[in-house]
């Protein structure tokens, strides 16, 4: 049947279509693929490294990585799944080989990917960003994937390579932690 998602995945089977190209030689087909995923990947590399070189850097990277590794894709998830778990990975190695480096403070860039307008609109997403730095390394990807990313959980738990319920539990905590943390820095307001 159809997806359950609430913007059903009609590029999967494109995805699929273009791999198999791919696989039979016709070079071009990466390339669209690259295209295609460009620029999730690229906001994906910024959300963690704060850096828009570094970022380009990673999402570079990730494209290399599965270029390579095309090979191995069986296809038992979404060729974005499997290139956004690629993009993670390379940022989390990627923060853990510069962690005596201060972090920077968080690009205006990576706080919304589709900046929207309004004052109040960018200061709560700015207040939602700092909030979510507080969070465990585990719930902030849950969380990210989720709701900026807009993923089913199923797709959240192959990114993070946990179950499906682990993924599920760890929203539900990032939640619960967020609320605190953004009614904590507001003040008390029912």
């Amino acid at each position: 049947g159809a997806g359950t998602q609430a913007k059903p995945d009609a590029d999967a089977g494109d995805d699929a279509f273009l791999i198999a190209r791919f696989r039979r030689g016709d070079g071009r087909a990466f390339d669209e693929l690259v295209r295609r995923y460009r620029r999730p990947i690229y906001y994906l590399a910024l959300r963690y490294v704060k850096d828009e070189h570094e970022a380009e850097d990673l999402a570079q990277r990730a494209f290399v990585r599965a270029f390579e590794k095309i090979a191995d894709f069986r296809g038992d998830a979404s060729f974005r799944t499997w290139i956004y778990r690629i993009t993670v990975n390379l940022s989390l190695n990627h923060l853990r080989d510069h962690a005596r480096t201060t972090p920077q403070p968080i690009a205006e860039a990576a706080i919304a990917v589709e900046p929207r307008d309004g004052a109040v609109e960018a200061e709560s997403q700015r207040r939602l960003r700092a909030a979510l730095e507080q969070l465990p390394p585990k719930q902030r990807l849950v969380m990210e994937l989720r709701v900026f990313e807009e993923l089913s959980f199923r797709d959240v738990a192959a990114i993070a390579e946990c179950s499906e319920d682990a993924a599920k539990a760890n929203f539900h905590h990032a939640l619960k932690r967020l609320r605190t943390l953004m009614t904590d820095h507001e003040g008390p307001h029912s």
